[in-house]
């Protein structure tokens, strides 16, 4: 599994979807996840990728981590995982 079926995969679970109904240039606010998802999905890419996600949830519109879209999301967890292994 490549990083973006990684990241689409670990959504997918926490939206209690079928990652194949998952379309990358979907806006995370399409998937219903909520507030408290969010946070949980943001802890399991950690997990997952064994990376630190700038993430605030009292402020999320601080951060410089883009939860745009599934597409974004997908591409700042590979510049956060590339950073880690630089």
């Amino acid at each position: 599994m490549d990083l973006k079926e990684h990241v689409i995969a670990v959504l997918a679970e926490q939206a209690m979807l079928d990652p194949g109904d998952i379309d990358p240039a979907q806006p995370l606010a399409d998937l219903g996840i909520d507030s408290l998802a969010l946070v949980e999905t943001i802890f399991a890419l950690e997990e997952a990728f064994d990376i630190s996600i700038p993430f605030n949830a009292n402020d999320a519109q601080a951060m410089s981590f883009d939860l745009s879209s599934v597409e974004a999301l997908v591409a700042a967890v590979s510049d956060l995982v590339a950073k880690k292994a630089a």
